[in-house]
């Protein structure tokens, strides 16, 4: 079994967030203060727990109409049942769909039902995502399908089914917005654990190509944080001790980077990782992200 120390990664110099925080706090969305998000279509593929779920219950709300999208039909009423309850007492529209995001079919299935359902799309969020275990060596004893092509499957080509079939009504919006969630792992070297880093590697890469051939939607790579989730405990079992930030941390973050008040777009098509101070990033970081390029995949040479 792998035995890795934690890795030390190089981030912006900004204060570091383990839980929601004054400037991302989406309690002016859920008050009625501000209705950035009243009657707005959302979808967050990968919703019936963790993150996503807690990504769907912020859109609720929020007071959006949502479309929730997962593999099982039980875990999925369970969570509307849970995103329901968290509204009270308002009583958000929840539109619950089967579909693994790395068949293409039923992607394009669900996305059709949220259209004919809603009559239009604005925010998606892809959130859908497996990763392997890193107690065995990936090239030599891992399955080359069940365990490391089906990583990318699910993480890199579930992010593109998901794109295809919805960046052509994000377009038609007047504020589409469209969140995939990554990882941190993309930006280390760590023993076993290739396919879920070569993916969220990808991902990120594929989302700097929807900026560039769709810059009427705004898209973002968004790291969640270290969140002690069922997936990564039993993927990564001696992460639990490290994992110390919240559920809500990643969705409060989502809020504020698709709000469509453009204060965050300039962020669009690069990476974020919702550990950062957004306000600090933009009053201490922006220029120099604008001017050099940083937060995008590119190879450097000092």
């Amino acid at each position: 079994m792998s035995t890795l120390p934690v890795p030390q990664l190089k981030n912006l110099p900004v204060t570091n967030r383990h839980d929601v925080y004054p400037a991302i706090s989406p309690e002016p969305y859920f008050s009625g203060a501000s209705t950035a998000f009243r009657g707005r279509v959302v979808v967050v593929v990968g919703a019936s727990k963790g993150i996503g779920l807690s990504i769907s219950s912020f859109y609720a709300r929020a007071g959006a109409k949502l479309a929730i999208v997962s593999r099982s039909e039980r875990s999925l009423a369970e969570a509307k049942e849970y995103i329901i309850s968290k509204a009270v007492p308002s009583k958000p529209q929840v539109l619950t769909l089967v579909a693994d995001a790395s068949d293409t079919k039923a992607v394009e299935d669900a996305v059709n039902q949220v259209i004919e359902s809603y009559g239009g799309l604005d925010i998606v969020v892809a959130n859908a995502g497996v990763r392997n275990h890193i107690d065995i060596p990936a090239f030599a004893e891992s399955d080359p399908y069940s365990d490391w092509w089906r990583v990318m499957e699910v993480n890199l080509r579930g992010t593109y089914n998901v794109a295809h079939y919805t960046l052509p009504h994000l377009e038609k919006s007047r504020n589409g917005a469209f969140v995939a969630i990554t990882s941190m792992a993309a930006q280390i070297n760590a023993s076993f654990a290739s396919a879920y880093a070569v993916s969220k590697t990808a991902v990120n890469r594929f989302i700097e190509y929807v900026a560039l051939e769709h810059p009427a939607v705004k898209c973002f790579t968004l790291h969640p944080g270290t969140i002690k989730t069922e997936s990564i405990i039993a993927a990564i079992p001696f992460w639990e001790s490290i994992a110390v930030d919240t559920l809500e941390l990643p969705a409060a973050t989502v809020l504020k980077l698709t709000d469509g008040s453009g204060r965050f777009d300039w962020l669009s098509g690069r990476f974020v990782s919702s550990n950062w101070d957004l306000e600090e990033v933009e009053r201490n970081c922006k220029e120099d992200i604008m001017n050099k390029g940083l937060l995008s995949t590119r190879i450097v040479v000092n």
